[in-house]
């Protein structure tokens, strides 16, 4: 079916599940069945990737494995073992305009709870709530090949959006968690996965607590004109 003006959408709800999309750190008791689970990953199989390869894998923890693996990360920071993730997400070095996004965003969730840069207990509390998959209650961990190349990562770029999005369907939110990957060996060893896989994220899932203050505030986005080019 095709609308007569093109410029008029014709499916406003794909709009608005992308366009209200965001990340949730605070979550209901709620629990989420299997089923509802299953129906996301089944819709999210359906994401695009290099001549079909399909390159991504994803554990759901269960209350013991997911237990597991946060402890022992929580141990490892507070021990002062360094990080030894399989990719460096963020640069060493910070430049405009990325230094200003990313600062603005810890401003903005720090802000909302009502934490001063000075407070750094609470600070390190927030963040290792990371780690316990901000108490969501479905947990997961996304994996994938070494030998694969970045064309496979941006595949399960792809997936993980598609994840996101089909779980709006069904009033859950998410946050994907880079954090979860600080310690990829505490992951393979609580998977029983060998070196033969990098870890990518973490996510959280489930019903959001719209009440909770760390989920008032938004970061903001770019206008299509900052980022866009066009030629003849």
């Amino acid at each position: 079916m095709r609308n007569k003006d093109a410029s008029t959408p014709i499916d406003l709800d794909i709009l608005h599940t992308i366009r209200d999309r965001r990340s949730i750190r605070a979550f209901l008791k709620t629990p989420v069945s299997k089923e509802i689970i299953t129906n996301i990953l089944d819709v999210a199989r359906f994401a695009p990737s290099g001549v079909n390869t399909q390159p991504w894998h994803v554990a759901i923890l269960g209350p013991i494995t997911r237990e597991k693996i946060s402890s022992q990360i929580i141990a490892a920071r507070d021990n002062n073992i360094p990080e030894d993730p399989d990719y460096h997400y963020y640069p060493d070095i910070w430049h405009e305009p990325y230094k200003s996004r990313r600062k603005a965003c810890g401003l903005a969730l720090y802000g909302a709870l009502d934490i001063k840069m000075t407070e750094t207990d609470k600070r390190k509390s927030q963040w290792y709530r990371n780690y316990h998959f901000f108490d969501a209650p479905i947990a997961l961990i996304f994996y994938i090949e070494s030998i694969l190349c970045k064309g496979s990562w941006m595949d399960i770029g792809m997936f993980l959006q598609n994840i996101m999005l089909a779980a709006r369907a069904y009033g859950l939110e998410t946050c994907p968690q880079a954090a979860l990957a600080e310690y990829p060996n505490i992951i393979r060893k609580n998977l029983d996965l060998s070196s033969d896989f990098h870890i990518v994220c973490g996510m959280a899932m489930g019903y959001p607590d719209w009440s909770h203050p760390v989920n008032q505030y938004r970061t903001s986005r770019e206008t299509v004109d900052s980022f866009s080019s066009w030629y003849k």
